[in-house]
């Protein structure tokens, strides 16, 4: 029984296939490595694209996958408004490929990387996963396109999926040893601790006049590592369940982008220089999550809620690869 990890050299599949070896789990991953990093990865790795049918058809053949996890495709909510053809190409065109191969070779269980962002502006506040549909950004779309392919295909043939829908995955693997580093970085938290390293440049703060208590989004950060213990319990769920669910994870906690500047700053005792500029398209103002259903039916216990501790995880593998740039540079 071994499972495979599709995009396991980037930011969130590298910590799930930590985790998952530490619980003893058979895996192999599969990574174009256009945006992980084979240093990551502690795992046999097969280099090839998500659209390469013939490739990944080899390595799901070589390796007897039983089940298959998918963390490849684009992120950007903002590149996806400007390319949105990208987007589409390789977030839903690449995965229903994979998908069709995937039910050629009789490989039924299925976990989906997917995300808050098909909820679009809230409704209702913390968003449950009753919540309508509104994404407001073509990678919205393209996660919620997947999602309606796995109910239709589950319904059709004999395939069990878990969809994950995430919030904000923040924080780094807790032994120091994986982290982010997404080139160019996105994400608010690892960019605010480069403003730090490099105060010339300072953190963008998008938009200021958001109808929040300071103006500013506000999101629901979740532990990486406790979405890699969602992960291993969603496999779990597949294995002992004839049927297919969807579940958020989030911490029901929202923090404002001023917020999250607090944060770091209380953590590493050090100053965040910033500058305010215009609202980015595709940026909802308030996301929050309910992640009771996951609590409830999968019994995730997250151990990493506390922003705070979000921060300090990711200061240290920050101030880590800051050395590991410095040792690499000076070879």
């Amino acid at each position: 029984m071994t499972v495979a990890i599709l995009g396991g050299a980037g930011y969130i599949g590298s910590h799930v296939v930590k985790y998952l070896q530490q619980q003893g789990v058979s895996l192999a991953v599969y990574d174009n490595l256009s945006q992980g990093h084979r240093e990551l990865v502690q795992a046999p790795l097969t280099i090839g694209d998500l659209g390469d049918r013939e490739c990944l058809r080899d390595f799901l053949i070589r390796y007897q996958i039983s089940s298959v996890m998918n963390f490849a495709g684009l992120i950007s909510v903002g590149e996806s408004v400007r390319n949105p053809r990208l987007y589409y190409e390789h977030n839903l065109t690449q995965t229903l490929s994979m998908l069709d191969l995937l039910l050629e070779l009789n490989i039924r269980d299925f976990v989906f990387s997917s995300s808050c962002a098909i909820y679009g502006s809230p409704q209702f506040l913390p968003m449950t996963e009753a919540h309508s549909f509104g994404p407001i950004s073509p990678y919205g779309h393209t996660k919620l396109a997947i999602e309606q392919v796995l109910l239709d295909y589950a319904q059709a043939y004999d395939f069990n999926y878990v969809s994950l829908r995430y919030f904000n995955a923040s924080g780094a693997d807790p032994d120091n040893q994986i982290g982010e580093c997404h080139q160019p970085e996105t994400h608010l938290i690892p960019l605010i601790l480069q403003s730090i390293s490099q105060p010339d440049q300072p953190i963008q703060i998008y938009g200021t006049d958001y109808d929040t208590p300071d103006g500013t989004c506000i999101r629901d950060y979740i532990h990486v590592w406790d979405l890699a213990q969602a992960h291993y319990l969603a496999l779990d769920y597949l294995r002992k369940h004839q049927g297919s669910s969807i579940f958020n994870l989030g911490n029901g906690t929202g923090y404002s982008v001023r917020e999250v500047i607090q944060s770091v700053e209380r953590v590493t005792g050090r100053q965040v220089p910033s500058q305010v500029g215009p609202r980015r398209p595709g940026d909802a103002p308030i996301l929050i999550g309910s992640s009771a259903k996951a609590r409830q039916e999968l019994c995730w216990r997250p151990a990493f809620e506390s922003l705070d501790t979000i921060i300090e995880t990711a200061w240290a593998w920050h101030q880590r690869s800051l050395c590991l740039s410095a040792r690499q540079e000076s070879v």
